[in-house]
């Protein structure tokens, strides 16, 4: 898909849309996600549904529970009751690069960090400029990232943004706030 340089931003939507209302995934073992979401990270069951729904010419049963974030959207687990739909539907593991990030404070970013460590998990820290993020694998191989922004999040973010139309041109400059670091179970 080429679009010439000339391009002008596209006019937005009078209303964008309010918020995530959930993020979807599939778990093979509901107790598992469950006990990770919930005790570990602690993010309560807000629902938990049975369905019947028509897909592909047929019926398929499923079960999906719900688990709260702070402005009232979701993360989402599916499971289906027909093994081979299950193996076909189950998310596939992805890259580093496919993953969801919750924004929070340092506080919440650091209190996270302290669970999952007790828990025996292994989360790391980067730091991308914009932000400090901490990451995760949940039982299901779905990547979490926590976020807390930086205090010049914005402006940081808009000349981030004004570098875009270079580096979709071929221009490899780094923006000063790039350069991602890792820094190794500590905070920076």
């Amino acid at each position: 898909m080429n679009h010439p340089a000339t391009d002008q931003a596209a006019t937005p939507l009078r209303m964008l849309p309010m918020r995530l209302h959930h993020h979807a995934y599939t778990t093979d073992d509901h107790e598992t996600t469950r006990h990770f979401y919930e005790r570990i990270l602690g993010l309560p069951l807000a629902a938990f549904e049975v369905e019947r729904e028509r897909r592909d010419n047929g019926w398929v049963d499923l079960g999906y529970a719900f688990y709260e974030l702070g402005d009232g959207s979701t993360l989402a687990f599916f499971t289906f009751d027909d093994p081979k739909k299950q193996s076909v539907w189950k998310a596939r593991a992805q890259s580093l690069f496919v993953h969801i990030s919750l924004l929070v404070d340092g506080a919440t970013q650091d209190e996270i960090e302290e669970r999952l460590i007790k828990a025996g998990h292994e989360p790391f820290v980067l730091r991308h400029g914009f932000c400090t993020s901490l990451y995760v694998k949940d039982p299901n191989g779905l990547t979490l990232e926590f976020s807390v922004d930086h205090e010049d999040a914005s402006a940081i973010a808009q000349e981030m943004a004004a570098s875009m139309r270079e580096w979709m041109q071929g221009g490899r400059k780094l923006n000063r706030h790039a350069g991602p670091r890792l820094v190794a179970n500590r905070r920076v």
